[in-house]
């Protein structure tokens, strides 16, 4: 699911940092699509926090795998951590830059596009989806944060494996967001969306705007 949505940003808005004549708010859209100057590889901030999101799926899913075993738990929940926010796992298979870091970015850099001089209305429009579904995965993100401190905590595996059933739910969520209010659907509003909203609303944009 994640990767045709990296291909989808890419794709679709490769060449919006090098455009010439770009105003603020084009640029700041290429900072959450395109690049950004202190992600790997100085990608998007989109991008980035897609990334790190599936490799705190993969860990999420393998830790769940063997809830009776209180080491492979906190192994995995080390992992998860470190692609959640590296500043609190020294070495993991993350990127080093980290969901949280990236989503809250992804924030920032729409706000800053919509409030650009010269912002069209589109632009205002889907900055507020952007950012709602971002600030919505920033959230889940800390709190998947806050539940591995538990689980590496814990004395047991018992005690372990609830929190771990938590974080595997949540990081899905990263990406996919939730049917908070049970509707049968999910949309970019507090509460529902993740990145998948914020990629999806990021088009809506980039297609009002002719990009």
């Amino acid at each position: 699911m994640i990767k045709p949505l990296i291909f989808v940003l890419s794709a679709g808005f490769a060449g919006i940092a090098a455009s010439a004549d770009m105003n603020m708010a084009h640029a700041h859209m290429g900072h959450v699509t395109s690049g950004w100057k202190d992600t790997p590889a100085n990608a998007g901030l989109l991008p980035t926090a897609m990334d790190e999101a599936k490799i705190a799926i993969q860990h999420a899913d393998l830790a769940a795998q063997k809830t009776d075993d209180l080491s492979w738990m906190k192994t995995h929940t080390v992992h998860i951590i470190h692609a959640i926010d590296p500043s609190q796992a020294e070495k993991g298979p993350g990127n080093g830059y980290g969901v949280l870091a990236a989503a809250q970015g992804v924030s920032k850099h729409i706000g800053l596009a919509a409030a650009s001089e010269g912002a069209s209305e589109a632009i205002k429009l889907h900055a507020e989806h952007v950012s709602t579904a971002a600030a919505n995965t920033a959230d889940r993100a800390e709190k998947i944060l806050t539940l591995a401190k538990q689980v590496l905590d814990a004395d047991s595996a018992s005690e372990a494996s609830a929190k771990v059933e938590e974080i595997q739910a949540l990081s899905h969520q990263l990406v996919e967001g939730a049917d908070a209010d049970g509707d049968g659907k999910i949309t970019w509003q507090a509460g529902e969306g993740g990145l998948a909203e914020s990629a999806k609303h990021m088009g809506f944009m980039a297609k009002a705007e002719g990009m």
